[in-house]
């Protein structure tokens, strides 16, 4: 783990760098709730570092649709936002809907295709480059490719509804 922190460090960073300014949670934060619900699973066998940075951006991801779910708690707003998933600014802490609706897509995404929605999770919100993503999910570079592509095209088209 001390060996992976920094990398974590750097992946939660590059994530929180595409929210919008002024979000409550800060790299660190991130960083140590996401390992405490790797942790949590006793049940994760950990095979090697890209698996590990794959379960990490899962982890980031449930750490900050919660986060989104309880700020919209406190607005109770029920604005709908347009998303993209093209390095777009997505504010937890300003624009829960957002989170949740990507989210809500995603977990739709997970029924039609798991594949499609491990890459978004990784790609999106783990940071991680496509050979990473190929390494972790056991296919090929240009699978990933097409994966992203099409799911990208599949949660536009969901957020869009």
């Amino acid at each position: 783990m001390p060996v992976l922190y920094e990398e974590l460090r750097v992946i939660a960073h590059r994530h929180l760098t595409r929210q919008a300014p002024g979000g409550t949670i800060e790299t660190t934060a991130l960083v140590h709730e996401a390992y405490l619900k790797i942790v949590d699973q006793s049940r994760a066998a950990v095979q090697d570092r890209t698996h590990f940075l794959a379960l990490a951006s899962i982890a980031m991801r449930h750490v900050l649709v919660d986060r989104a779910k309880a700020r919209r708690t406190l607005k109770r707003d029920g604005d709908r936002w347009r998303v993209t998933l093209d390095e777009q600014v997505i504010g937890v802490d300003d624009q829960p809907e957002v989170m949740l609706q990507l989210d809500d897509a995603l977990n739709r995404l997970a029924e039609i295709s798991p594949r499609l929605a491990r890459v978004v999770e990784c790609r999106f919100f783990g940071g991680l480059t496509e050979e990473e993503i190929a390494t972790a999910l056991g296919i090929t570079v240009r699978t990933v490719q097409r994966d992203w592509a099409k799911a990208r095209m599949l949660l536009r088209r969901a957020l869009q509804s």
